[in-house]
């Protein structure tokens, strides 16, 4: 009777082990293919879905590396550009460069009255496929103001010239008081600009000025999840020189896949505005179609 119950007990063991060893290669089989499943569905560090473009006034790349400490360190632990240049002057024009593809011929800074664009904008064309936008203007006393108000300077706001946008600007052309909630809660649009009131962005105030007030809106955009999940680059350039350094101008490209990148093609506005394109997918604009794409000089994919 022992003999039969020990005898019945090694049969179980002795099946139970083959089970087991059967069930191994299987079981290691279905963790291997989570772990390449999850392998490719993680997107490259380097890819990204947002950008986020802060403007800076009327300095030249030499002034902006000398005077904007804090600004050039950044340049220096992200990446930064050699050979940069603005389109044209003065200002007008160059923020349509960014946002439309072209100075459509402009050569002043008048109102949105007498220059009524025809045609779309990143902003615009962004929204159309159902990416997000959003520009963010400082001291501007309501959303997609046309007129210029103390030192919110509507030619520093390129949304309000694309008339055949109005209702997206009106939504999405916002006061700055929008951009900390923003920030925080892991909001930051997919084609995003920050445009600094004219004290903040050097036009009336001296540089470090500038380089105080973008150490504490860039440096919080840095420590928030869009950036710190590496989804965001972070641009940060000049609308134009002093008029004597030929139009070249600092521009800083920070994400978190970059580090101590130095580019030294020839780029300009037109790439910057292609790679607004990019972002939501869509055909660059204008003069931008034929523009070396300043992202991807970086090394940064679109996701």
């Amino acid at each position: 009777m022992h003999r039969s119950l020990r005898l019945v007990l090694s049969i179980l063991a002795a099946v139970a082990l083959a089970i087991g060893c059967a069930s191994a290669p299987h079981s290691a089989a279905v963790r291997n293919a989570s772990a390449s499943t999850h392998l490719r569905t993680t997107p490259p560090a380097n890819q990204i879905t947002k950008v986020l473009v802060f403007m800076v006034e009327n300095h030249s790349m030499a002034e902006m590396q000398a005077q904007m400490p804090w600004v050039f360190r950044l340049a220096q632990r992200y990446g930064y550009t050699t050979n940069y240049h603005a389109i044209t002057h003065p200002s007008l024009p160059n923020y349509l460069s960014i946002a439309g593809g072209s100075d459509f011929g402009i050569a002043d800074d008048a109102d949105p009255p007498s220059h009524l664009l025809s045609g779309h904008s990143v902003f615009g064309r962004a929204l159309a496929t159902g990416h997000t936008a959003k520009l963010y203007a400082e001291t501007m006393p309501a959303n997609c103001s046309p007129t210029s108000v103390g030192r919110y300077a509507v030619r520093h706001n390129p949304w309000t010239y694309f008339p055949s946008e109005a209702a997206s600007c009106s939504s999405h052309d916002v006061p700055l008081s929008a951009f900390a909630g923003d920030i925080s809660h892991g909001r930051l649009p997919n084609v995003g600009m920050v445009i600094p009131n004219l004290c903040n962005d050097a036009h009336d105030c001296a540089l470090s000025v500038t380089n105080t007030w973008l150490k504490a809106k860039v440096g919080a955009v840095v420590a928030g999840p869009d950036f710190q999940s590496g989804r965001l680059a972070i641009v940060i350039t000049a609308d134009e020189d002093d008029r004597l350094s030929g139009n070249k101008v600092l521009t800083v490209v920070a994400q978190k896949s970059i580090h101590a990148k130095i580019v030294r093609v020839a780029l300009n506005h037109y790439g910057l505005s292609r790679s607004l394109s990019q972002i939501s997918h869509t055909t660059p604009l204008r003069h931008a179609v034929g523009a070396t794409s300043v992202l991807s000089a970086f090394g940064l994919r679109f996701g």
